[in-house]
């Protein structure tokens, strides 16, 4: 079973690839946010140093961590936003092994994906067997932005320049799948990678 990491900037069409994937093929797929939202849900180890780090102001009506609260605190400090990041990437990383290492001895499956645009900057690179890069073109990947999301163009300057450039994307990667043109050109790259190991 091959462990495969998705990244690539924002606006790429990360979340097109994964959907395909997980409708053609034998796998697990898990995004990374949608994971570091678990384990910083009531009850949870991450939640309950997230809200030492940061107190009870950060809750909700119901007790949860208020996403909006949270980030309204930590982006307002580089240092709390780094403490966050110390506490979730290692809790979520040590989900995604767990899922992954049952994944592997029940079988079930022929890949197990994670997804996430900070994939490399977390230093999934060592963990993984393959990473890949959902490539698309500056001015694509504004104009997605734009009609897809409504956001303007300072909204997108400002993403942008917090990210990776091409470079890093592509020297941190194993594989491309430029996503510039056409879903139904993209999904031949993903088969061909694949070898149409389909389900």
């Amino acid at each position: 079973m091959r462990f495969i990491g998705i990244t690539g900037a924002i606006g790429a069409g990360k979340t097109e690839i994964i959907n395909y994937i997980k409708t053609n093929y034998s796998c697990e797929v898990y995004l990374a946010d949608e994971v570091a939202h678990w384990v910083k849900e009531k009850g949870t180890l991450g939640y309950e140093r997230i809200v030492t780090l940061l107190g009870d102001e950060i809750l909700d009506v119901d007790g949860e961590i208020h996403k909006g609260k949270m980030a309204e605190k930590i982006f307002a400090d580089e240092t709390l936003l780094e403490q966050v990041n110390h506490i979730i990437h290692p809790l979520v990383q040590e989900f995604l092994l767990d899922k992954y290492r049952k994944a592997k001895e029940n079988n079930c499956c022929q890949y197990f994906f994670v997804e996430a645009a900070l994939l490399i900057e977390a230093g999934y690179s060592d963990l993984v067997d393959e990473m890949w890069y959902v490539y698309a073109d500056r001015e694509t990947r504004r104009r997605r932005l734009m009609e897809n999301r409504g956001y303007s163009e300072e909204k997108i300057r400002s993403i942008f320049s917090k990210q990776l450039s091409e470079e890093e994307f592509r020297r941190a990667c194993d594989f491309v799948i430029d996503n510039s043109g056409t879903k139904e050109d993209a999904f031949r790259q993903v088969d061909a990678r694949l070898c149409k190991q389909k389900m």
